[in-house]
């Protein structure tokens, strides 16, 4: 099948509100294969998020009906649709990409594989998942029906939950009772059905964008599902968010720290460094630990949401976790006795719902007595390393400021060399274009588009007929198949003749013997077309001279032929890898 090749966009819908095609990264290097919102440029589903391909891996949309994203000999992602009888890709307003039957019947749509975004009219169900880009710490986030309900967690392992919709009181009650099993954004609200599609609750924006309105809801790598109005040119964002306390998500701070309101993050006293050895407790033999306080008044996001790993007191609470190597936190409520263990924690809050937790960090024996006896020597390195590297750094910075003065003082004359040189060449009639830095600056986008790009003359990831890139022009030059070496992003027609002149000079500049090899007058006056460019010696020509040449070698015939040969070899060889 053929694709039209416009800016990377395969499908646009009808309107031209949707696209579907290839994106490139921030650093311009990898693509993404999206569906893309025109106008704003926000991408609202991504068939490869975690596995960016290259500028030169394929898009396949088969005869057999299956579409796949190809890198190399390995299937990035794929439809899996082969054989199921699929004739038509299509995508719609809605922002769905869509694989149909002959019939009409949809065989497979980007709507039912969400990644991280969800759009208006999307019906998100049970069984499917939304799930985070990770953050800084490698933590992502899903959202999914479990237990009857609409559940945020974080991945540890096991997934923690903070947040369900069930317990979130900004939501409207419709009908009471029934397990929600689907969600769908329905113009100022999220809708939330049981099995039966009965409504149950409603989620109701603070801000009333019209019942048309396109709704984009995307679970962040912090945590948070915000919610935003896609418009024309521009993407307007809700106030609503959820979870909307600022320290009910897992990385509010950093693990162990204390958010409390502002977003302000405290290290309990009880862990100074509040990086307290966990990597090990499970790996050692014979290694000793212990339980610190954590302090009473202090809570954390799961515990509104998981079940008790006990009931019993206190001193029971801690032997638990203390027997158990995976144990890193434990949180007691003494009114119920319920103690809670956790393998791996994030950030802490304040008392939840007015209950009264005692906390406990398990930390090294070692740390515990860090403050006396042989734990003050072990701090030694640590404040001779602080000292070294500050001193380190003072000089660094004496030293750059020794050589900004330097290059300072020299500035003016250089500056005014660089002045009058440009003023001397931009007078020279015929000279090409001279762009400045804030030209260059401006067309790149700061640097971050790349305006051309060439390749290596060899290149062993290459099939081995293109590895030595000179040596395949040539063959393609004699064969006439000049299409195979121009770039397919250019639109040149194949009876252009420039484009055969330009080729032809090429293989004339990077002869071996560089006495054949034109002067730069010369190929000036071949591409202008002031002279006629005669056709670089034939494969067929070289090999010709080479096999010659190898069986004088052999028979001893060391004439002054042998040696006329040679170096026609050598006129005519092509250029080695550089």
């Amino acid at each position: 099948m053929a694709w039209i090749d416009n800016n990377g966009l395969i499908l646009v819908s009808n309107s031209s509100k949707f696209a579907f095609g290839f994106n490139p990264t921030k650093d311009v290097t990898f693509f993404l294969l999206v569906v893309i919102h025109v106008s704003s440029s926000t991408i609202v589903w991504s068939a490869n998020r975690g596995s960016p391909v290259r500028y030169d891996d394929d898009f396949v949309f088969a005869e057999s009906g299956n579409a796949y994203l190809e890198s190399g000999k390995s299937t990035i992602w794929s439809t899996n649709t082969a054989s199921k009888g699929v004739s038509v890709m299509e995508l719609r307003d809605s922002g769905n990409l869509i694989l149909l039957g002959k019939d009409g019947s949809t065989i497979w749509e980007s709507f039912s594989h969400p990644v991280d975004s969800l759009l208006s009219g999307q019906n998100f169900t049970q069984g499917m998942k939304l799930v985070s880009s990770p953050n800084n710490n490698n933590l992502s986030y899903l959202l999914e029906f479990k237990s009857g309900d609409m559940l945020l967690s974080a991945s540890f392992k096991p997934p923690q939950p903070y947040w369900a919709m069930g317990k979130d009181e900004r939501r409207t009650i419709n009908q009471v009772g029934g397990d929600v099993t689907s969600a769908i954004l329905d113009g100022n609200s999220w809708k939330i059905y049981d099995q039966k599609e009965v409504l149950l609750w409603q989620f109701i924006f603070k801000d009333n964008q019209g019942a048309n309105a396109t709704r984009l809801a995307v679970l962040g790598e912090d945590g948070y599902i915000t919610f935003s109005t896609l418009q024309d040119g521009s993407i307007v964002a809700s106030q609503t968010r959820i979870p909307q306390d600022e320290c009910s998500t897992p990385a509010s701070c950093d693990p162990y720290f204390i958010c409390s309101s502002g977003n302000r993050c405290q290290c309990p006293s009880a862990l100074p460094s509040c990086k307290p050895d966990t990597a090990s407790f499970c790996n050692k033999a014979n290694y000793h630990v212990d339980l610190v306080d954590a302090g009473d008044s202090l809570g954390y996001f799961a515990l509104s949401f998981v079940s008790p790993s006990a009931k019993t007191d206190l001193n029971g609470c801690k032997t638990s976790c203390l027997g158990n190597c995976s144990c890193t936190a434990m949180f007691f409520d003494s009114s119920s006795g319920n103690c809670f263990m956790f393998d791996q924690i994030g950030s802490l809050k304040g008392s939840i719902n007015g209950a009264v937790f005692k906390s406990y960090i398990k930390v090294s024996a070692s740390q515990v007595n860090g403050d006396s006896g042989g734990g003050g020597k072990g701090r030694l390195p640590i404040i001779f390393g602080i000292v070294i590297c500050t001193g380190l750094i003072i000089l660094g910075l004496i030293y750059g400021g020794i050589r900004y003065q330097r290059r300072k003082n020299k500035l003016p004359d250089s500056a005014k060399e660089s002045s009058e040189e440009d003023n001397f060449l931009e007078g020279l009639s015929g000279m090409p274009i001279r762009f400045s830095y804030n030209e260059l600056q401006n067309a790149t986008n700061n640097f971050s588009i790349k305006l051309g790009q060439g390749r290596k003359n060899y290149d062993p990831s290459q099939s081995s007929e293109k590895s030595h890139f000179p040596s395949y022009a040539f063959k393609m030059m004699e064969e006439g198949n000049l299409k195979d070496l121009i770039d397919r992003n250019l639109k040149v027609e194949e009876e252009d003749e420039r484009v055969s002149i330009a080729i032809r000079v090429a293989l004339w500049c990077i002869q071996d013997d560089m006495s054949l090899r034109p002067s730069m007058a010369k190929v000036v006056q071949m591409l202008e077309g002031l002279c006629p460019v005669p056709s670089p010696p034939t494969a067929s020509q070289m090999g010709t001279r080479h096999f010659s040449g190898f069986l004088k070698s052999l028979s001893g015939d060391a004439t002054s032929s042998s040696t006329s040969g040679d170096a026609y070899l050598s006129a005519v060889r092509l250029s080695g890898p550089r």
